[in-house]
């Protein structure tokens, strides 16, 4: 990938309760920048004042950068934390086209859910590809976000991601030195565990003790795999789709924890 594929610019602008949220265009990428909007200072502010840890949000399977859990984990991390909060749409969801690849496996996807068979090989398999194409972008993503004077190069970078955003964000983890803590959980281990037995950044790690698809051993078995020495699990009851909203809240103190505090937003 040449570095003429990167180029970010900003394309849309909005301000509301203390978050600012600028779209960009990363190349051929859509995401969002959320940011604490910081009240107008008296005279110019100096460069890189309002600097604060950036978190990279990687969004669920069959969503994208604007889902509604998304956006209000975003802005959690920015009203509550005073964090800038990153989100790219991964290849094949939100405003980005879909392979022949991406049909095949959405197709054979539904058809198992339609018929009540097991999903989670397909799931893994397929987000397994997606990270594959994912995990460059991120990358990509932090080094241009990295050289605005309100993220800077030097700051202290997370990763939160639930679901498929496990799946990208275990490998992204593993191979991006820049990321210091993170937030996973709801995924299974087949594709995952070897590469998270290389991961040493405080964890906490979320799971649904009733979940229809992943077995608690499954989800157990990801969590220990980590080779954290300071990792939490979080286990609620419900089914998958039903984690209590109150674990944002929680990635929000785990954050401030380890990356340090944000700034005050202005609402």
């Amino acid at each position: 990938m040449s570095s003429s594929q990167f180029i970010l610019r900003f394309t849309a602008e909005t301000s509301a309760n203390g978050v600012r949220a600028r779209e960009f265009t990363l190349g051929d990428i859509p995401g969002i920048l959320w940011s604490p909007a910081a009240p107008a200072p008296a005279s110019a502010p100096a460069p890189g004042s309002g600097r604060a840890p950036l978190v990279l949000l990687g969004h669920g399977g069959g969503t994208h950068k604007k889902w509604p859990g998304v956006v209000g984990r975003a802005q959690r991390l920015v009203s509550d934390g005073g964090f800038h909060v990153v989100c790219v749409d991964a290849p094949g969801h939100g405003g980005r086209p879909r392979t022949e690849h991406d049909e095949r496996e959405i197709d054979v996807m539904q058809r198992a859910m339609g018929a009540g068979e097991p999903v989670g090989p397909i799931v893994t398999r397929y987000n397994a590809h997606i990270a594959e194409r994912a995990v460059p972008e991120w990358r990509a993503t932090l080094d241009a976000l990295q050289e605005l004077p309100e993220i800077g190069p030097d700051g202290p970078v997370g990763y939160f991601g639930l679901n498929m955003g496990t799946a990208i964000g275990v490998p992204l983890a593993a191979a991006e030195p820049r990321i210091a803590a993170a937030v996973f959980g709801l995924f299974w281990p087949d594709t995952v565990a070897e590469t998270a037995r290389r991961i040493t950044i405080p964890i906490e790690f979320a799971m649904q003790w009733d979940d229809q698809h992943i077995p608690r051993e499954s989800a157990l078995a990801l969590f220990d795999a980590f080779a954290s020495k300071e990792k939490t699990l979080h286990a609620n009851s419900g089914a998958h789709k039903e984690m209590p909203r109150f674990e944002a809240d929680s990635a929000v103190r785990f954050f401030a924890r380890h990356l340090g505090p944000g700034v005050a937003t202005g609402a």
